[in-house]
């Protein structure tokens, strides 16, 4: 691909694994990149680990070649020469900060600075910036591993310039080949606010009805149209340490969220913190191998690992089967068994959050079904869901079920519009 972009040579910052993945997405597009770290050991590291990570970061292995390891102490002096420097440090404000403060005297005046956080906003980030240094700052959120997912959330506020968005959109899709998602600059953004909300109230909601790991997982994986690593594995895979900071953040910063108490970490997955059973990186989390290699399951009861026990959802081999993911979630929702209770009660949780973090979160429904979807692997977004179970129908079982209907919903309503999409 020809880059006919501005940005011809660029900078990360955090040699992490984040960082050293989107070191390795820009040499994919044959974009001349700086690794920067607290020193040339750890920068060095991080290169070689593109060598060695799974799934493969580079297109080609020679793409390598375009990564040049540098330490802050001897080699800041090269952010002169970059037109994009990507902050990807540790989720910290006063490490930030530092970082800020040490590359600033060097930033070429045409350079835009952007960070990859997801927790901390752009406003905090910015508020001992220049003027002129905020209309060229801005959040690009890229999701991990950066090379397969196609998310890229973008986000300003009203000093960054157009010119700087602009830019940037247009790079992340023409030239990284992104689907670009406009964010607010509000706490953990789009995906992971509506995906982590997802992950926590499912998790809550199980413990509360006594729902097993096994069967969660099995109604909330593939037959969904999501990941086959449904929710507890995802969490595994996440790392429930990082799964709690992410939950945390939103706890703690959404002041106006009516369904906050659902990010509230259960005592279970803080007694697995505790242990150190992080997930899949101590291989040990809801699930764990044991010393035969056979896969184990949390009890969720006595707190004890078991084997994972024959799930029976109750629907027949012809829905299971069924290509068509709305068919599969319209006869889960319909199922009259406590199957059905929980998924019910688990997906109209889901579609009225979404439906309350407008405008706070985004102003466009399409954008968090797109989020979801590029972000976290739905087949389906929120949204698109919606339609697809019967926007009147679902409604009103939801008020049925004495839920607060969103004032916007009830105006669709009142139109008798058909739904989100089905109305275009």
């Amino acid at each position: 691909m020809t880059n006919n972009s501005t940005i011809k040579h660029a900078a990360v910052l955090g040699a992490g694994v984040m960082g050293t993945q989107l070191s390795g997405l820009f040499a994919n597009k044959g974009i001349k990149t700086y690794l920067f770290d607290i020193s040339i050991e750890l920068a060095t590291s991080g290169k070689n680990c593109l060598k060695t990570l799974k799934p493969a970061p580079l297109e080609n292995p020679e793409n390598i070649d375009l990564i040049t390891p540098c330490c802050y102490d001897t080699d800041i002096e090269k952010i002169a020469q970059v037109d994009w420097v990507l902050e990807a440090v540790a989720e910290n404000l006063d490490i930030k900060h530092k970082v800020y403060d040490m590359l600033l005297p060097y930033l070429k005046d045409s350079a835009i600075l952007t960070t990859n956080t997801s927790g901390i906003t752009l406003k905090e980030l910015s508020q001992n910036f220049s003027l002129e240094l905020k209309n060229r700052f801005m959040v690009t959120h890229f999701f991990n591993p950066p090379r397969y997912m196609q998310l890229l959330e973008l986000v300003k506020i009203e000093d960054t310039s157009p010119k700087t968005y602009n830019i940037i959109s247009d790079f992340g899709k023409n030239v990284l080949d992104k689907g670009i998602v406009p964010a607010k600059d509000s706490p953990n953004f789009i995906g992971n606010r509506v995906g982590v909300f997802g992950l926590m109230s499912t998790i809550n909601i199980a413990m509360k009805m006594g729902m097993n790991i096994e069967t969660v997982d099995a109604l909330t994986g593939a037959i969904c149209g999501r990941p086959k690593s449904a929710t507890f594995r995802t969490a595994d895979v996440i790392g429930l340490d990082v799964l709690k900071n992410v939950a945390m953040t939103t706890y703690l910063k959404s002041k106006y969220d009516e369904s906050i108490e659902m990010f509230k970490i259960p005592e279970t997955m803080e007694l697995l913190i505790e242990n150190g059973n992080l997930g899949q990186k101590t291989k040990a989390g809801f699930y764990k191998k044991d010393d035969n290699g056979d896969i184990l399951v949390l009890d969720l009861d006595s707190k004890e690992y078991r084997p994972i026990g024959k799930i029976e959802l109750g629907l027949n081999d012809n829905i299971i089967q069924n290509d068509n993911v709305g068919q599969r979630i319209n006869a889960l929702i319909n199922l009259d068994s406590k199957y059905g209770e929980f998924f019910w009660e688990i997906l109209s949780r889901m579609l009225l959050y979404c439906a309350n973090r407008i405008p706070e979160i985004s102003d466009s429904y399409k954008d968090i079904d797109n989020a979801m979807k590029w972000g976290f692997g739905w087949e389906i977004g929120p949204f698109e869901i919606w339609d697809m179970i019967g926007f009147s129908s679902s409604v009103a079982r939801i008020k049925s079920d004495n839920k607060t209907i969103p004032k916007w919903i009830k105006e669709m309503i009142s139109k008798e519009e058909q739904g989100f999409y089905l109305n275009n």
